[in-house]
């Protein structure tokens, strides 16, 4: 975001933003102890402060233990974000006071990071054919998250003071930092979602942010030019954003605040420490918090009670074979080769079942647009409906192909099509076609079974009137002796076949 600001002559200001996300890993168990994690879903609603023990809570004598699924999937965010992967890592201690810490410090990496320096392409809007950017990515750190302060007792009754709980404490976190290449709120909130799709589509966190599991701050700050001077404005951190609303907001907020601020102060990068500011999401505004501590006063030291962990190359060449087809490349690869549209790609990228559903069915040779059709409208209403994701709708790949086949055949219809899917979410052993033949499914092609049918409705006093209308060739009142056959054939009359007999025995 480069631009002259209104009312001031001579001044442009182009704004810069560097991100850090923290993303809470859907590990089992947290990071250093066996207790099960909060971010996995199935401890999602776990009583407060249920899912603790010594570890967590800091008691003397107590040692940790290296997760060791966490370390995997850092390694595997690390590669799909084009990282360097350490070979050799260490633990240290950040010390720092907050009442949801219980050990008065957090573990944490400094020096030597799992994932060093990567960069990935976004494109820089959501616009379709919007250009990319390179996005430089300075390292990816693991940790152990804090607990969690409440203002308000459960069932949302007030009180006057705070209350902790440490479900929260010592769930495995990976910090990602970017370099400060963001110039738009639009930049910053793409890279949020492109990173947003790769945890989820890998595997590695559930990805739902208004349950923490993706938390944005957003490191902002103004490079001003004056009069042929140029001016950098103190950088402000706005913490635990947990929506994209929140990030375009505060940012493009911040931009405006700052440039006024030294309009007023003159105040540049350098004058003070770095301060940190919370956002409302209600006046739109961010608000000052504190002015940040200097590195030194988090006092990092090698965590005694941790030992290093040597990364072999033949592990991380294990993990990298792992990785799933990443969503942006699966994006052009639907749109390029599918033939897709931006619709249909939203919707079956939306979800990671969802996607992994249709590539099963693409698998079984079944045409994309087809199986697009079949998941987007029949699949995604009784998802819906049960509210389960598709995965779990029992269907198989092999029964969607059959239903697929029997459509483009003209052996079922839309309506039996959609009838036919719900049998085989019911039924996910037995063959869609055995399925549709047991109920009646199959539509009519008979031409002399179909005939009689015609004959008897085309006698019928009551349809006169559009027999006239269709020998003179209007073709629309064919639907009123469909409707009828239709009745007679309780639905299983083929469309195409009877309108083009009726057309042959009236229209000659």
């Amino acid at each position: 975001m480069v631009a002259a600001y209104p009312g001031t002559p001579g001044l442009d200001a182009r704004l810069m933003v560097g991100m850090e996300i923290h993303v809470e890993l859907a590990t089992k168990t947290k990071m250093f102890t066996s207790v099960p994690n909060v971010a996995h879903p199935d401890y999602h609603d776990s009583a407060p402060n249920s899912i603790i023990d010594p570890v967590v809570i800091g008691m003397p004598g107590v040692l940790p233990v290296i997760n060791k699924a966490a370390v995997d999937m850092s390694i595997k965010v690390g590669l799909a974000l084009g990282c360097k992967i350490a070979n050799f890592t260490k633990w240290d201690r950040k010390s720092y006071y907050y009442p949801d810490l219980p050990k008065n410090y957090q573990i944490s990496q400094y020096d030597l990071p799992i994932c060093g320096e990567g960069e990935i392409e976004i494109p820089v809007n959501a616009e379709p054919d919007a250009p990319t950017k390179k996005i430089r990515i300075l390292r990816a750190h693991l940790e152990e998250d804090a607990g969690k302060l409440a203002h308000e007792a459960p069932g949302g009754v007030a009180i006057d003071h705070s209350i902790v709980d440490l479900n929260r404490a010592g769930t495995p976190l990976l910090e990602i930092v970017t370099y400060p290449d963001f110039e738009t709120p639009d930049e910053a909130v793409m890279f949020g979602q492109t990173l947003r799709d790769i945890v989820r589509h890998i595997g590695v966190s559930q990805g739902i942010m208004q349950m923490g599991h993706i938390r944005f701050e957003p490191n902002i700050n103004v490079i001003i030019t004056k009069d042929g001077k140029t001016y950098k404005t103190p950088i402000a951190e706005i913490k635990n954003l947990n929506s994209f609303k929140a990030v375009y907001g505060s940012i493009a907020y911040e931009y405006e605040r700052q440039i006024d601020e030294w309009m007023q102060t003159g105040e540049v990068m350098g004058a003070r420490s770095k301060s940190t500011r919370g956002w409302d999401d209600t006046k739109m505004q961010t608000t000052l918090q504190r002015h940040k501590e200097d590195e030194d006063e988090y006092r990092y030291f090698p965590d005694p009670d941790l030992v290093p962990v040597t990364i072999s190359q033949e592990h991380i060449d294990t993990l990298r074979a792992q990785l799933p087809e990443l969503p942006l490349v699966k994006r052009k690869r639907y749109a390029e080769e599918l033939g897709l549209n931006d619709k249909q790609i939203d919707a079956l990228l939306a979800e990671p079942a969802t996607t992994a559903l249709f590539d099963a069915v693409l698998a079984t040779g079944t045409s994309a647009k087809r199986a697009a059709a079949i998941l987007l409208n029949y699949a995604a209403k009784r998802a819906n409906e049960l509210g389960v994701e598709m995965d779990k709708l029992g269907i198989t790949a092999g029964q969607i192909h059959d239903i697929a086949a029997l459509t483009d055949s003209d052996k079922i219809g839309s309506s039996a099509a959609a009838d036919l899917f719900n049998l085989c979410c019911e039924n996910p052993g037995d063959s869609a076609e055995e399925l549709a033949n047991d109920n009646k499914l199959i539509q009519v092609s008979d031409t002399g079974a179909l005939d009689a049918m015609i004959d008897q409705v085309v006698a019928d006093p009551k349809c006169a009137k559009a027999v006239e209308d269709i020998k003179a060739g209007k073709d629309k009142a064919i639907g009123m002796l469909m409707g009828q056959i239709m009745k007679l054939s309780k639905g299983s009359a083929n469309p195409k076949v009877v309108t083009e007999m009726i057309k042959k025995k009236l229209q000659g």
